[in-house]
């Protein structure tokens, strides 16, 4: 380690501050802001992009890392992190950075009302000042980046995946789906109904269950908040993080799998390696092995047959009557239903990637000039009838469910379901290495499963890559067969 090594840790901690003063005003904005402060928000995150964009660009950083040496992988591997962040923000003008954090700050607010009354058109100017920045964003990138203006955005949220390599994933997905999705329906329809959870459910009991889970997952009271917004997500920073549900009284499973889903987020936040905080090294390794976090510990571990047996004890301890409800393979039937449904964030496994698979094909169009902004409403109806057979009734229930676009977010949704394919080949490696890991879940005990990920995922931070943190942790790299098998498992044998 020599001194310009020294003052670049030291840059990139500051950089780093600011990326967290910046998450926290975003989780105010979606969890506690008044509606009214929206547009004096939006100057405030596009104040510290700026700066943090000025402090990446600066003269002098070009200079240290001319002249940076760092020994050891770690210290390697964070100098190399460095460079490549330095080569994206200097491939972007400060006045592009601001003018797009403002105008995703402005759409997202006109989103939420838009969604709620589904009307497309009120956001559709916003939205098309905010794809006319990401366009831009994208053509600057490609030529620093080698890459094409799509996967200039993906980079930045799953770095060395392009849309050449998902594509045939996609499309050996949606091959799988034609035929699997009719068998799991008819093998759920000779099954017969499950027992509905009639409820009431207070929301002040679900609220307390879902926090009191959360931490027996791991998750520690002091380093994180659960609280309620529009959209569930996780934010905040590694030793402060916020996650947030959605609840309703006649549905405790949208708030408490919703929670249990942002608290694999947070634990992989909270397991990142202390001795790099706030350097590029110590960040998760992208948005793909994120989600794999949540959807490891969603998906694979509390929707197991194991899992439920303890969720149902739980759930009726807390709400009381019959028992036959909350026995684990009805919580199974309910909570692993398979169904041709509009909303993403309420689908199944099995459908859930043929959202992902519209998204993808509809944003890469929209960054290409391909679809036009104001053709998203009738583009997204008819890629819901080719994959789903389904057309929403609204653009609520259609294109303006997502956050994501509104906000900027291009290049982000192909994470999602490479995230689960990631996270039934990290369960199948972990299920080899802890051989009573179905007896501990079914006591509610996730602490070996947490201790084999804090290994073989958090503690790694973005050391690796994608495909190397897969392989270092599976022995191979991304392997979608391994998805395949736990849905051929799970709902078609």
């Amino acid at each position: 380690m020599n001194a310009a090594y020294t003052r670049l840790k030291t840059r990139f901690g500051r950089i780093a501050a600011l990326g967290e003063a910046g998450a926290m005003l975003g989780w105010d904005a979606s969890a506690m802001m008044p509606a009214g402060g929206g547009e004096a928000r939006g100057e405030q995150l596009a104040t510290l992009a700026g700066l943090g964009h000025e402090l990446l660009t600066a003269p002098q950083v070009a200079d240290d890392l001319a002249a940076a040496e760092a020994t050891g992988d770690w210290d390697a591997a964070n100098l190399d992190l460095m460079r490549r962040a330095h080569i994206r923000a200097t491939a972007l003008p400060t006045e592009l950075v601001e003018a797009s954090t403002r105008a995703n700050s402005a759409c997202e607010k006109i989103w939420r009302e838009a969604r709620r009354t589904s009307d497309f058109a009120l956001v559709r100017p916003a939205l098309t000042e905010v794809v006319r920045l990401q366009r831009e964003t994208a053509v600057a990138l490609s030529p620093a980046l080698g890459l094409s203006p799509y996967d200039a955005l993906m980079d930045s949220f799953q770095r060395g995946v392009t849309a050449a390599e998902v594509e045939p994933i996609f499309a050996a997905y949606e091959a799988f789906l034609a035929t699997a999705l009719p068998r799991a329906e008819e093998i759920q329809a000779r099954r017969g109904a499950a027992i509905p959870l009639t409820g009431p459910f207070p929301v002040p009991a679900q609220r307390d269950l879902a926090r009191r889970l959360s931490i027996r997952m791991g998750l520690e009271a002091d380093h994180s908040r659960l609280d309620e917004s529009l959209h569930p997500f996780c934010g905040g920073t590694p030793t402060d993080v916020r996650i947030t549900t959605r609840y309703r009284e006649d549905d405790v499973a949208q708030a408490l799998l919703g929670v249990l889903h942002e608290t694999g987020h947070a634990l992989y936040e909270r397991g990142l390696p202390e001795a790099f905080a706030r350097q590029p090294v110590g960040e998760a390794a992208g948005m793909a092995a994120h989600e794999s976090q949540s959807l490891i510990i969603e998906m694979q571990t509390c929707r197991s047959d194991a899992y439920l047996a303890f969720l149902g004890r739980e759930l009726r301890a807390v709400f009381g009557g019959d028992a036959a409800p909350y026995a684990a393979d009805n919580l199974a039937r309910l909570w692993r239903h398979v169904g041709r449904g509009f909303i993403r964030v309420d689908a199944d496994e099995i459908t859930y990637p043929a959202h992902i698979i519209l998204r993808f094909r509809m944003e890469r169009a929209l960054i290409a000039g391909d679809l036009a902004v104001a053709d998203i409403p009738g583009a997204w109806n008819e890629g819901m009838q080719k994959l789903l057979g389904i057309t929403p009734p609204d653009d609520a229930r259609g294109c303006l469910q997502d956050i994501h676009w509104h906000d900027g977010a291009f290049g982000y949704f192909p994470s999602y379901t490479l995230g689960a394919m990631a996270a039934a080949q990290l369960m199948r490696a972990a299920r080899a290495a802890i051989t009573e890991l179905d007896a501990q879940l079914a006591q509610g005990d996730a602490s070996a499963l947490l201790g084999w990920l804090r290994s073989h995922v958090h503690g790694q931070g973005s050391r690796l890559g994608f495909q190397d943190l897969l392989r270092a942790a599976t022995g191979k790299p991304l392997d979608p067969a391994d998805f395949q098998a736990h849905l051929t498992a799970r709902y078609l044998d």
